[in-house]
């Protein structure tokens, strides 16, 4: 009896004890299930409250300022950007090739003004390395290479640009000075008449009949024909000498170079006076020792004497050269 009742008790406290296991899973499981739904529901419904406010705030004209219709401005924005720096890039490649032209004329002038053309590295006005573009480093790889480019060639077609701009002022001032320079050698035969080639020299004074130097050339003319300045000048002496060269006239054209008119019958400039290449400066004569009416014409460069034919241009005379320069200012 005993036994039977400690069985029935020992089965009686297993039932209760499943029944309050049983009881506690079931209540574990549904506080599990019941948070998750929760989780659900909440994030649903917040994302249903932000798309209904991105709806209501697109409709009413961004009252919220959140910018996603900046953002797509901004990326057009920066597409036109980006084709309109290839476009400027593209422009300065032709513009590159222009300048390189002018930098052919540029070293063709140089040479005939007297200059050293530009070599290529001077030219370039040694073109160095890029612009620090660091502060562009936000920007997208495509965006940064065009503006890296742009850049370097903009930056070389600057310098290139100021050195051709130095390079045409000093041919400016070349042509300038080689103008100046021009136009004070004694380059036009002084007179009308006829000269031996070989006038310069060792010869036999035609008076005296003893062998002496000739230091110029004497040039057959009348008496009285007019005498033009061979280049620009001053006159230094004009007036009667005690030497055989009677009445002479002498100018002096700057740059070393000087000239001698000799056994002129008359002087029609003074000393001092500035004088143009065919201005009327004397008239032949005899006067001096001379056998008879012709003018002994002397160039000197830096005090030596040079023979005058190496410096006629096309055996050019003045009076020519004055007609010439008259009918060219009447046009």
């Amino acid at each position: 009896m005993g036994s039977k009742r400690s069985k029935m008790l020992k089965l009686d406290i297993f039932r209760r004890r499943r029944f309050f296991a049983l009881s506690d899973s079931l209540q574990y499981n549904e506080v599990r299930f019941a948070r998750t739904r929760i989780v659900v529901l909440g994030v649903f419904s917040g994302l249903l409250s932000v798309g209904m406010l991105l709806v209501g705030n697109h409709f009413a004209g961004n009252m919220l300022g959140i910018g996603y219709n900046e953002l797509s401005l901004l990326t057009t924005e920066n597409r036109i950007l980006k084709d309109q720096l290839q476009l400027m890039s593209g422009r300065m490649s032709e513009l590159q090739q222009s300048i390189d032209g002018l930098a052919t004329t540029g070293n063709d002038l140089r040479v005939a003004t007297d200059l050293s053309p530009l070599d290529e590295d001077t030219r370039n006005a040694g073109s160095g390395g890029s612009q620090n573009l660091q502060e562009l480093s936000y920007v997208g790889i495509e965006a940064n290479e065009i503006l890296r480019n742009s850049t370097a060639l903009l930056d070389q077609l600057t310098r290139e640009v100021e050195m051709q701009k130095v390079s045409y002022e000093s041919i400016q001032e070349k042509y300038k000075e080689n103008e100046e320079y021009f136009a004070r050698i004694p380059s036009i035969k002084p007179v009308r008449g006829a000269y031996s080639i070989r006038g310069f020299g060792m010869r036999v004074h035609p008076v005296l009949r003893i062998r002496r130097m000739h230091e110029g050339i004497d040039i057959i003319t009348d008496v009285g024909t007019n005498i033009y300045a061979a280049a620009d000048g001053v006159v230094r002496y004009a007036g009667r000498t005690r030497g055989g060269y009677g009445t002479v006239v002498e100018v002096s054209h700057g740059y070393g170079y000087s000239t001698l008119y000799a056994h002129v019958s008359k002087a029609l400039v003074r000393p001092g006076q500035t004088i143009r290449r065919g201005d009327l400066i004397a008239k032949s004569g005899r006067t001096g020792l001379v056998s008879g009416p012709h003018l002994h014409y002397e160039v000197r460069k830096a005090g030596r004497k040079m023979n005058p034919v190496d410096y006629f241009f096309d055996d050019v005379d003045a009076a020519s050269y004055r007609s010439q320069l008259e009918s060219t200012s009447l046009q």
